[in-house]
């Protein structure tokens, strides 16, 4: 079997959302500039339509082979790394065996020798992951089982209200739905920050004393601030949440305060958590070394893919943390999830809101049900296109 084609997809259709897609956005690092602080910054899940209609527009990777099997990753957010696949990636694996994804990987990646992270190393990923779509086609296996699973039948999921209001009534709202869907344990991600001052610290407890009385006490309530705090006000508020009991914070500062982040995990009364935006195993390797974070939660969609992010949860089972995949694409995540032992990977994020439009495209469900993921039953990763909510589609070339 042979790679015949390189494809990036951009479709469109109207989605049917109740409400507002994205009533707010988590704090962002240009958020310590007043002129970055109160802009909702744009995001590509749905232009409004009125009467709770949006049009969506996605990008999706299709990897084809001369065997008439098609892998497929969506959705692909990045431009830069859409640009790169199709410049630089496309030449390098036309012709080749896609069942050779540890061969692929390696030379995708010392292709990249200016680009080991971030937007080239995201389409690293993409691609890798299409490949992998295609060894679970052609071996008619979902991929959790090609990774050594499953080893659990369900997987519980957290609900991760990245897209909806902060204010504390709305908040206390949406935990109590969340509760009611069986859900176990939320993330909220705070608006304010340093340069905030103390109004902005009463904010932050003001919405963390909404959540955990709407959630009760045995509920985990997890805080996500995006790496825009710093190493002082996260000990301060810390201090002051704790006795609302955060289950952990994530991401306080900025990714490569590597010896903050080591200080924060042995200073504060909180779990500290992040990883989301560490790429390879060479980096994870330096973070665990360092003993910088509780949890790792390196995104596979950005990290190095399915590939690299099986080698990156073996490293955190020697170093004995867990490694929990940041929830970008959630079939990727579950796959993994499932092929991984519950110690290293313990539960899996679901972006409650995002999903409505990630997903909207999909032919299969990847959804929480009870609070719950599922196995996959369909071969390969489930990221394949219905082609029934296509109203439109073209390819995408940058040559």
């Amino acid at each position: 079997m042979k790679i015949t084609n390189v494809r990036m997809r951009q479709i469109q259709g109207v989605m049917t959302y109740p409400g507002t897609l994205m009533e707010d956005r988590q704090r962002y690092p240009m958020d310590i500039y007043p002129e970055f602080k109160d802009k909702l910054i744009p995001q590509d899940w749905g232009t409004p339509l009125g009467n709770d209609r949006y049009r969506v527009t996605h990008y999706f990777l299709q990897i084809d082979t001369d065997e008439g099997i098609s892998g497929v990753f969506g959705p692909a957010y990045s431009t830069g790394s859409r640009f790169y696949v199709d410049t630089q990636i496309k030449p390098l694996i036309l012709g080749r065996d896609p069942l050779a994804t540890e061969f692929l990987w390696d030379i995708m990646y010392r292709n990249a020798i200016h680009g080991r992270k971030g937007d080239n190393m995201i389409a690293i990923s993409m691609v890798d992951i299409a490949l992998w779509d295609i060894k679970g086609k052609y071996l008619k296996q979902p991929v959790y089982k090609l990774l050594g699973g499953p080893t659990r039948d369900k997987i519980p999921a957290y609900a991760s209200a990245i897209g909806y209001s902060v204010e504390p009534k709305k908040a206390a709202e949406r935990v109590r739905e969340y509760m009611k869907q069986g859900y176990r344990a939320t993330k909220w991600f705070f608006r304010e920050g340093p340069q905030d001052g103390p109004e902005g610290i009463k904010k932050n407890i003001a919405l963390m004393e909404a959540i955990r009385d709407a959630a009760g006490p045995d509920v985990d309530v997890m805080i996500d601030v995006w790496c825009s705090w710093d190493v002082p006000y996260t000990l301060k508020m810390a201090k002051l949440l704790e006795p609302y009991n955060p289950y952990w914070i994530e991401e306080p500062v900025m990714p490569d305060l590597t010896e903050s982040y080591a200080r924060l995990r042995a200073e504060c009364p909180v779990r500290i958590v992040g990883g989301e935006h560490a790429y390879t195993r060479w980096e994870v390797k330096d973070l665990m070394k360092m003993g910088a974070m509780d949890v790792y939660q390196v995104d596979p969609t950005w990290g190095g893919g399915i590939s690299e992010f099986m080698k990156i949860a073996a490293l955190a089972s020697a170093f004995d943390v867990e490694c929990i995949p940041h929830g970008g694409v959630e079939p990727v995540c579950t796959h993994l999830t499932f092929a991984l032992s519950p110690a290293v990977t313990p539960t899996i994020e679901y972006q409650n809101v995002l999903n409505e439009s990630k997903q909207f495209f999909y032919k299969y469900d990847a959804k929480p049900h009870n609070g719950f993921i599922n196995l996959p039953e369909a071969p390969g990763v489930g990221c394949d296109i219905d082609m029934s909510k296509v109203e439109s589609e073209k390819d995408v070339n940058f040559r």
